[in-house]
């Protein structure tokens, strides 16, 4: 891989995971207000969430370099990067109003804009290059499961 062509990946995988270090911020201590939340069924260990959303973030900035990389016209790619972006705003504003605010049933509101921002960057990405699309997949599937646990905690608390 040439010099160019390593920088530009590692600030691809520099940026998802800036903003979700901003969004820990954001949320403030989380991981104590977690623990004791009443939570639905299959609720992971709150260990659990840092080491998921790290891959997730690794594979959304691999999957943006390979867009931003590719043959695609200017336009295209500025269209999809642009979805990107305003996934990732939305995602970083999450753990603020989930965990710092306490506003589940809005954060779960959020959430579902936030699918549909992620489905909108995955046809984007994918219309570009297949395997940027599919490096979303675990997102989607993650965020799917992350309604389920935030509407739940919603209901019950």
């Amino acid at each position: 891989m040439k010099g160019k062509n390593l920088k530009t990946l590692l600030l691809c995988l520099a940026i998802p995971l800036a903003a979700g270090g901003i969004g820990a911020l954001l949320a403030g201590g989380f991981s104590g207000s977690y623990e004791v939340m009443y939570k639905p069924l299959l609720s992971p260990p709150g260990w659990v969430f840092p080491i998921v959303w790290t891959a997730l973030y690794l594979l959304m900035g691999y999957a943006s370099y390979l867009v931003l990389t590719s043959d695609a016209s200017e336009p295209r790619k500025r269209r999809a990067l642009t979805a990107y972006a305003v996934q990732l705003g939305i995602n970083m504003l999450w753990p603020l109003f989930f965990f710092r605010l306490g506003w589940y049933t809005f954060a779960f509101v959020w959430l579902l804009l936030l699918v549909l921002a992620v489905l909108i960057c995955y046809v984007l990405f994918r219309s570009i290059v297949k395997r940027a699309g599919d490096l979303l997949l675990p997102y989607l599937i993650w965020l799917f499961f992350a309604a389920y646990l935030n509407l739940g905690v919603a209901l019950l608390n």
